[in-house]
């Protein structure tokens, strides 16, 4: 059993269920994902992809759903027919409290890309400590970390090292897009979730006017999420938003279905953080990163968070790597700023870069689906697993079980 909430955890399922089907193709897996671990052979009980919410007041609208996905889940767990393992993926709010029923029924649990305890909210180790069998890290400084709590941990690397496998080169993509080499390209990744869009496309637009007036013959490409994209966005009237970009000065051109190319054409990206930050980093675009949330929510955060970054870039390497703009700094002028100095200074394009290419080098290598699946099958001893999993890093670092 699988279980993801968010359009990334969708994305990180689909990699390890791919994987999971390849070694154990007998094995039937069921759970709770989108669209794209449907399509790599999970058998859905729900799927709150499209309900997904930031947090704080935000996160109330879609309790109802969450509720429906609780009680279906829950009862494959404590069924009849249980399954032999339960793998979690992010979303820790629903999935630490699933991980608990889990661990009463005696089914196995991991936790594929676990809770950033090492950002916020640190408490939440007690419980993975208590209710996870095992952590397959996604960052390689997360080892240390669990291992000193005494949780059972592997690393395995970020799943969008894989992702990213298929992403076309920044030629292919102008190829694809109708971009000229010569184009300036700017892509615009306002998120995932309604609420993310809502508080920061008005102001994004904004800024492409004012960068179109500095930068006469800019091309605007706006990357809309597979959950925009296909109208199942909720809470917020997102599709209003979009539309009015078809008639808007500069154009914005929406494409839906190839963030990576939009990424990799783009000479600089407004994107919200999230995700999509550190994809766009292991592609090598420079950008300035966006957020905005209610204030309630910010008072919230502000109290449990632990690092003074939102980018995980920044996180990741522990510095800022990357201009951060958001709340009371994500204003049309501020962002504005932080592009057109970007654009206007090749020197600090190519340091975004370099440091792009140092986090390149901590997170592993390709193949993370393949080696999250066997430590997930060696849990319940299944025969695809016989030969011992050995996870390497780029510094050799190993978790143990």
């Amino acid at each position: 059993m699988v279980v993801a909430g968010e359009a990334s955890g969708d994305l990180h399922g689909a990699t390890l269920c791919r994987a999971l089907r390849t070694l154990a193709p007998a094995r039937r897996l069921i759970g709770m994902g989108g669209d794209r671990m449907a399509a790599a052979g999970l058998e859905r009980l729900a799927d709150v992809t499209a309900a997904a919410a930031i947090g704080g007041t935000e996160a109330l609208g879609p309790i109802p759903t969450l509720l429906a996905a609780w009680r279906r889940a829950k009862a494959a767990l404590t069924g009849p027919a249980r399954p032999a393992a339960l793998v979690l993926i992010d979303f820790p709010e629903f999935n630490l409290r699933l991980a608990r029923v889990a661990r009463r029924a005696g089914i196995p649990v991991a936790y594929f890309v676990a809770p950033q305890i090492w950002a916020w909210r640190p408490w939440r180790m007690r419980a993975i400590r208590r209710r996870v069998w095992r952590v397959l890290a996604a960052f390689p400084f997360e080892v240390a970390l669990y291992r000193q709590a005494a949780v059972p941990v592997e690393f395995v690397g970020h799943p969008v090292l894989d992702a990213l496998e298929g992403a076309p080169t920044r030629e292919a993509a102008r190829r694809r897009l109708g971009l000229g080499d010569d184009d300036l390209v700017i892509g615009v990744l306002p998120g995932s979730r309604a609420q993310e869009i809502a508080g920061t496309l008005p102001v994004l637009r904004q800024v492409a006017a004012r960068i179109a007036a500095a930068h006469r013959g800019a091309r605007f490409v706006l990357a809309a999420a597979p959950l925009v994209a296909s109208g199942a966005s909720t809470g917020r009237n997102v599709g209003g938003l979009l539309e009015k970009l078809a008639g808007s000065d500069p154009p914005i051109r929406i494409v839906s279905g190839d963030t990576y190319a939009v990424m990799r054409a783009a000479d600089l990206l407004l994107v919200t953080s999230g995700t999509a930050t550190l994809e766009a980093a292991l592609l090598g675009t420079p950008m300035v990163v966006c957020y905005r949330f209610s204030r309630l929510t910010e008072a919230w955060v502000r109290l449990l968070t632990l690092v003074p970054w939102i980018s995980l870039p920044s996180i990741v390497l522990g510095r800022a790597v990357v201009p951060e703009l958001y709340q009371r700094t994500f204003t049309v002028e501020r962002v504005t700023e932080a592009a057109l100095g970007l654009l206007g200074s090749p020197a600090a394009r190519d340091a975004q870069r370099a440091a792009f290419r140092e986090l390149r080098g901590l997170l592993g290598e390709p193949g993370v689906g393949a080696r999250a699946a066997r430590a997930v099958l060696s849990l319940i001893g299944d025969p695809a697993d016989a030969s011992r999993l050995v996870t390497a890093t780029a510094s050799g670092a190993r978790g143990g079980a």
